[in-house]
């Protein structure tokens, strides 16, 4: 950060943990918490905009998870796709969404799986619509250099990995 007289120091929410020796990664972790929160709160709007009101963030990128590639996904895959340690989030919003008739389940050995339904298929392609529409337009506006993000998203998943190893050295103390 470029220092003026005007100077107030990174942004972060907890000035705290900004004191230590890598100030940035509390200004990342600020940004990654409003962010996340955005994200979530666009993803649920956008899916009731495309007629699925009443989602929770987890059910859409469930939702979208079973639609991807047109494959089954065993509750175990999605899981370790998305990172959920606890797999009763899983199975919870798999039955929401066969509930509402947009996965459907089946079996592959003993395991679980899920597929999109045809109404499933349906409601993910209008998602897509309203999101061209809305934020990739908007997004496009900004000019940003696309690979820049996808190395941003790179730095990102990597990063997902020192926390995940920081938070298995936590349990350990």
């Amino acid at each position: 950060m470029k220092s003026s007289k005007y100077s107030i120091g990174p942004v972060v929410s907890a000035s705290h943990l900004a004191e230590g020796s890598m100030p940035s990664l509390s200004e990342m972790e600020f940004a990654l918490t409003v962010a996340g929160n955005a994200f979530q709160r666009w993803i649920i709007r956008c899916m009731a905009a495309a007629g699925a009101p009443g989602l929770q963030s987890t059910d859409v990128l469930i939702l979208h998870a079973a639609n991807h590639r047109s494959r089954e996904k065993t509750l175990a895959d999605i899981a370790v796709m998305f990172n959920i340690e606890d797999t009763h989030v899983v199975t919870y919003a798999v039955k929401k969404l066969q509930s509402l008739g947009l996965v459907e389940s089946g079996r592959r050995g003993k395991e679980k799986t899920i597929r999109v339904t045809d109404e499933g298929e349906r409601i993910c392609r209008r998602y897509h619509e309203v999101r061209e529409a809305l934020l990739v337009s908007a997004v496009t506006s900004l000019a940003l250099d696309e690979d820049a993000v996808s190395q941003f998203a790179a730095l990102m998943r990597l990063l997902s990995g020192q926390y995940d190893q920081a938070a298995r050295s936590a349990v350990s103390l």
